[in-house]
């Protein structure tokens, strides 16, 4: 009998699989699809995920229950739905089991929220409400140029945090209580800065690794060949240091040269994307056996501006798991 370890390897390889979801012929003029969520409930894969176009971005919901037939899931568009139109991008999905909700974090210039009894009905999403009043201070003075984005939740038995990016260099910690929550969110700090903005760009996923006291930070880096990867660290708690786990391009948590493609490589960027999680709660646990993580790339040969790239879909899948 094989005992199961909590301990994450120091290295990773993937399989990838060819690129398994783009926008769907549909006469929604969808660009690309983006910066999926991903959670299995009884057997059924529901993944919400960025829309890109010229005109800007909003949020997309389907599911399937293979991913051999993600291809042909029927798509719904959250902005007929309470969430609205306008600006909507990089979703989140969880199940929040002090009030029985599932969550969909998401940023809109702010960060943002909405509530749905039931995943599965794109149309019980409630309409947006943001977590702050305004932008934290503390993103203002550090922000330069860049963008505040990428919003992920993570709570532990008594706290709940935010994380979010700001593509100049930083990752930021906001917290609330578990009682309070979504309310009360603030305390916004820097939990980890690089003076190279590239090494930590954005796109952040924080995961509880199910029989540890240990998290698992993933953070996305662009590449010194302009390729989009993902650096890793670990801690033992949500509100302290990170400790370097695969953090380098010389051996990434993922990226082109620790990923075996099916056929020709379909993209060099592994970019934006999650953990396919079968514990669906706010504690975001996963387990450290065989990870799959479902991912945004994009055709080599691609070009445009940066709405118009046809991001698609694919699937990793771990092939050195330590269990």
């Amino acid at each position: 009998m094989t005992r199961q370890t909590s301990t994450l390897p120091s290295t990773f390889k993937w399989n990838s699989t060819t690129a398994l979801i783009g926008p769907n012929n549909d006469g929604h003029n969808i660009a690309g699809i983006k910066d999926p969520s991903i959670v299995e409930v009884d057997g059924t894969y529901h993944v919400f995920a960025s829309t890109a176009q010229a005109s800007g971005y909003n949020l997309v919901y389907f599911n399937f229950t293979s991913f051999a037939t993600a291809n042909s899931a029927t798509f719904n568009y959250l902005s007929q739905t309470p969430i609205g139109s306008g600006y909507r991008a990089a979703p989140q999905v969880f199940y929040f089991a002090p009030q029985k909700l599932w969550y969909l974090v998401f940023q809109n210039g702010n960060a943002a929220y909405s509530t749905n009894k039931n995943i599965g009905n794109p149309n019980g999403w409630s309409a947006s409400t943001n977590f702050f009043s305004a932008v934290p201070d503390i993103v203002t003075r550090n922000i330069g140029s860049g963008y505040w984005v990428d919003m992920w939740t993570i709570c532990d038995a008594t706290d709940c945090y935010l994380f979010s990016s700001d593509d100049n260099g930083h990752l930021y910690r906001s917290r609330t209580s578990l009682a309070s929550f979504p309310k009360g969110m603030g305390d916004t700090v820097i939990a980890m800065s690089a003076s190279d903005k590239n090494a930590l760009f954005e796109a952040s996923n924080v995961y509880a690794i199910e029989g540890g006291n240990s998290y698992l930070l993933l953070v996305e880096a662009i590449g010194s060949d302009g390729n989009r990867y993902f650096r890793s660290w670990t801690s033992s708690s949500l509100s302290e240091n990170w400790t370097a786990l695969a953090a380098t391009e010389a051996n990434p948590f993922a990226r082109a040269n620790n990923v075996a493609f099916e056929g020709t490589a379909w993209t060099r960027s592994i970019s934006h994307g999650e953990m396919v999680r079968t514990q669906m709660d706010q504690t975001m646990t996963i387990s450290p056996c065989n990870l799959r993580y479902l991912y945004q790339g994009l055709s080599p040969s691609a070009s445009g501006s940066y709405n118009t790239l046809p991001w698609k879909l694919g699937l990793l899948t771990q092939t050195n798991s330590a269990c």
